[in-house]
């Protein structure tokens, strides 16, 4: 009887045991899944840009539902990604570059509390993007590449990567500085896990929905939550700063930096 019951848990905890093990390798690739599925249909998106009307305008026409896909006689979805309008995507881009523009003067009196980056630097669904995805961002060398959601709040942040409010939007230019935090250690799920695996040197890009920003490492850097200069917009610079945290082995967390500067 006692032989039976032993060899029970035995094999309860070899299965356990097992499971413990593959968790992170089965979690890492249904994350890679996830996505990849996410930048997959950013890419199929943009490759069926509709011209001549607005989403508004198509919606009220009947041609897509309220989520943007497109509709049959019948109104049932007949797409199985939701399209996207140039004349919305150019006032897109516009007010970003505004955006961008209007932080050169006054950043630092944003970033005053830590709530700033909470918030969406613009409101996507205004835009006809009702996934709220802006972009994704790409580095090959450690087999990365997360969609970037508008706002750090940790809703944003348990589906990919996050663009801090305040900092400058994902479309590059001179004296800019796009902040992306990221989780590391988020149950299930691999983000920036793998960020301190970057190399100086290495290639980082930025798709957004008119074209790809390619970066380059130049700077890593370990740094106290309090220590947040690199955040800053650098006069003349074109920069990606991606941050997640890490351990400082004392029950707390400090910050992990990766600075990229634009190479083309």
């Amino acid at each position: 009887m006692w032989r039976k019951i032993l060899t029970g848990v035995a094999i309860i905890m070899l299965i356990v045991g097992v499971g413990l093990f593959m968790f992170p390798i089965v979690s890492n690739f249904i994350g890679n899944i996830i996505a990849n599925s996410e930048t997959e249909k950013f890419d199929k998106q943009i490759e069926n840009i509709v011209e001549n009307i607005t989403f508004d305008e198509a919606f009220k026409d009947g041609m897509i539902d309220e989520d943007g896909y497109l509709l049959d006689k019948n109104g049932k979805r007949k797409s199985d990604t939701p399209i996207l309008f140039k004349a919305d995507l150019d006032r897109l881009y516009k007010d970003s570059v505004e955006y961008n523009e209007n932080l050169k003067n006054n950043q630092s009196s944003h970033l005053v509390n830590n709530n700033y980056y909470t918030e969406p630097s613009l409101d996507l669904s205004s835009y006809g993007i009702n996934d709220e995805i802006y972009g994704y961002v790409s580095a090959p060398s450690i087999n990365m590449k997360l969609p970037i959601y508008l706002g750090a709040n940790s809703v944003n942040m348990s589906y990919g990567a996050a663009h801090m409010t305040y900092t400058s939007l994902p479309v590059g230019g001179e004296s800019t500085n796009t902040v992306i935090a990221g989780h590391t250690g988020y149950v299930g799920r691999i983000f920036f896990d793998n960020l301190k695996n970057l190399k100086i040197g290495d290639e980082v890009t930025l798709r957004n929905y008119w074209q790809t920003l390619t970066y380059r490492v130049t700077e890593t850097k370990v740094c106290k939550p309090d220590q947040s200069q690199d955040i800053f917009i650098k006069d003349g610079k074109d920069l990606l700063t991606m941050i997640t945290c890490i351990s400082n082995n004392s029950g707390d967390f400090d910050r992990y930096y990766v600075i990229c500067e634009r190479v083309k």
